[in-house]
Formats: structure tokens, C-alpha cells, sequence
């Protein structure tokens, strides 16, 4: 099959380019012809605060990948359309957010009916909503011949922004598509009495719910919170301060390049995800490729990949005192020792196996 990606890769960086260009590298190894159909400028930098590219790539480069979409160019929108339709019989839009709408929109214009188009929703509607992102993801879907979720959940949720009609909604759960960070390096002996939060800080992924718990739990155990704050770190600063934990937090903001990850995670006892809610999420997976246990909330597919009391600890979302319970757990004589030996790496295989069959099936 001739196949078309249209998503993010590198010099972009993070979790999305990671999939796009592993995806890319899955359906050519399975024997389908793939472009993978890259953005010049993806997002305006007023609606994305952070850092949007990097300089070395995080895994191997796909080698048939162009970038001609700009956000800001219309005509590359129904350019890079027409030229799908031309060259691909499945066309598949890698979705993260209403901001892209109005771009597939142009390039589905421009592809007509020449070629199958897939809408491969990562997110079908942002955690944090504005007033007319339904509205637009409604209209893309309906643009679409098939829709690709990453849960039971954003299944039921696309279905309802489709009230019924097509196209048809399938849910495959996303694979691992892990940075390149080496082998695994066999990890120092004792314990830290260090947590580690890491990824994008945004107010559905629960810091605040974090520190406090930390308030609340051994007063002994720091946190290391890393990565990009979506609207600045001040508010959670703050929040530290009040509630007396300032000392024990370390932040580093920024963008974790893959090469630093190593040693971000040995400096640390275990992963915390307090996460209010969530799609799918590839941090579980990280975590256990590095030795470490999560602990997690019992949101989205997070009770998938955490096994409860053998290679992680799970608790209720948006519950501090039930955080806190979690963290004092994990601390207790010798549980930690007992999560880490539960920690295997995930098998990647039987993940992409399910997930192209859900990708390639809807173009047959």
C-alpha cells in the first residue's frame, strides 16, 4: 500500500515526532510505501510557550520525509494535499490539537477522494478546552473516512462528537515509541528519597496535586520536577513556598534532551504520574526502561501499565491524601526494593502488531 503520514518529525521533537517517525519506519518494514509529510512550522510560537525543535534526533531519521506544511501558508496546505492524493491510497493525519484543524482541512481539500484519509487522533479533544475546539474537531472528523483513537475512552468521545454518523472509530492503544537513550546501564544500589515528575508541566498533569502530597507525606523525600511549564513555573513556586516544601523541590526547566535522560532518572527512586486525566502516555514505559516504579493515577490507560503493588503503586487522581498515602507506601521498609524487582521493559512487538493492523485495516 502507498501510505502518506502527515505529522511532526524531526528537527521537531518529542513523543509526537518519536511516533511519526517510528510509525513510518513499522509500515515500511510491514512493506508499504510510506512519505512521511513533515511541517516547516507546525504551531504559531504564541500558542506552543516552549522549545518546538531540537538539533540532534532522538532515534533513527526516516528517509523519505519532507517538510512543506506551514501553519501560516494555506497554499501549502492544499499543495501538499493534491500531491497526497497523487502519490497515496491511505492518508493519515496525526492529530494533536484544534489548531491543526483549519491546515487538514486544506490539504483533505486538496487530496478530494483521490486517496483514503485517516484522522489518528492522539488527542481528540485538548485536556484543557477552549469554546470552539468540539466544534472544529467535529468538522474534521466528519471529513474523515476513519478515525484512530488511542483508548476505549477517545473512541466513546469521538463517536459522541460524531452524534452517531460516520466515518467509523476504531481504538488501538498507542505503542511504545520510546527516545533513544542507549543501553540500559545497570542501576546504582540504594535508595534516594528522591521522586521525579517529568514531562510537560500543564495543569491536567496534577503538580499541584504533587507537592501537596509531598507536604503531606515523609518529610524526608524530595521531588525533582523536569520539564517545559505550559504558562511558566511561578504558580507552582508559589504553591511550594506556602506549603513549606520549597527546599525539597528541585526544579529543571527545559526540554530533557534523550542523552540527559539517563541520569535524570538514576539520580531518582521512582516516577510519580498524579495526572487529573489522560489519553495515553508513553512516561509508564520510560520509567521501567530505566529500573524505575511508577506511581500513578487511576486515569486513562495509566491502571493499564502499572501493575498495582508489583511494578508501581496506583491512587485516586485529584486526591492529595491519597498521593501521600501512595508515597509513604512506597517507602515503607523494603517495598521499594520489592517494586523494583517487579520493573520489566515493555515489549514493544504485540503493541505495533495491533496497532498497524487498526491503521491499515481501515483502507481496505
Amino acid at each position: 500500500m502507498r501510505i502518506t503520514l502527515v505529522g511532526p518529525a524531526h528537527p521537531y521533537k518529542g513523543g509526537g515526532a518519536r511516533h511519526t517517525t517510528e510509525l513510518a519506519h513499522r509500515l515500511a518494514a510491514a512493506g508499504h510505501r510510506v512519505v512521511i509529510e513533515s511541517w516547516r512550522a507546525q504551531y504559531p510560537a504564541a500558542l506552543y510557550p516552549g522549545r518546538q525543535t531540537v538539533a540532534e534526533p532522538e532515534g533513527p531519521l526516516y528517509p523519505h520525509t519532507r517538510r512543506d506544511l506551514a501553519w501560516y501558508r494555506p497554499d501549502s496546505w492544499h499543495r501538499v494535499g493534491r500531491r497526497a492524493g497523487r502519490e497515496a491510497d491511505l492518508v493519515v493525519l496525526a492529530v494533536f490539537s484544534p489548531v491543526q484543524v483549519p491546515a487538514y482541512l486544506g490539504l483533505r481539500a486538496g487530496c478530494g477522494n483521490a486517496a483514503r484519509l485517516v484522522a489518528l487522533c492522539h488527542n481528540v479533544l485538548p485536556h484543557e478546552r477552549g469554546r470552539c475546539d468540539a466544534a472544529l474537531m467535529r468538522r474534521l472528523l466528519r471529513r474523515a473516512d476513519g478515525v484512530l483513537t488511542h483508548s476505549p475512552q477517545q473512541r466513546a468521545l469521538a463517536e459522541r462528537l460524531l452524534r452517531g454518523g460516520p466515518p467509523p472509530v476504531r481504538a488501538a492503544e498507542l505503542p511504545p515509541h520510546l527516545p533513544d537513550t542507549g543501553p540500559r546501564r545497570p542501576r546504582p544500589a540504594g535508595t534516594r528519597r528522591r521522586l521525579l515528575f517529568f514531562g510537560i508541566v500543564r495543569p491536567y498533569k496534577g503538580v499541584d496535586v504533587l507537592l501537596r502530597a509531598l507536604a503531606a507525606g515523609p518529610p524526608d523525600v524530595a521531588l525533582t520536577v523536569a520539564g517545559e511549564f505550559w504558562g511558566g513555573s511561578a504558580p507552582l513556586r508559589t504553591l511550594a513556598e506556602r506549603l513549606g516544601v520549597a527546599h525539597r523541590v528541585d526544579w529543571r526547566e527545559g526540554y530533557v534532551p534523550a542523552e540527559e535522560l539517563p541520569g535524570l532518572f538514576a539520580e531518582c527512586d521512582a516516577v510519580v504520574l498524579p495526572y487529573r486525566s489522560a489519553t495515553a502516555t508513553q512516561n509508564v514505559w520510560l520509567a521501567h526502561s530505566h529500573g524505575l516504579p511508577v506511581i500513578a493515577t487511576r486515569v486513562g490507560t495509566l491502571p493499564d501499565h502499572v501493575h498495582d503493588g508489583v511494578d508501581g503503586l496506583l491512587c485516586a487522581p485529584d486526591d492529595p491524601a491519597d498521593l501521600a498515602r501512595a508515597i509513604a507506601d512506597c517507602y515503607a521498609p523494603g517495598r521499594l526494593d520489592a517494586l523494583r524487582a517487579g520493573v520489566r521493559p515493555v515489549d514493544a512487538e504485540p503493541y505495533w502488531d495491533r496497532y498497524l493492523a487498526a491503521l491499515t485495516g481501515d483502507a481496505r
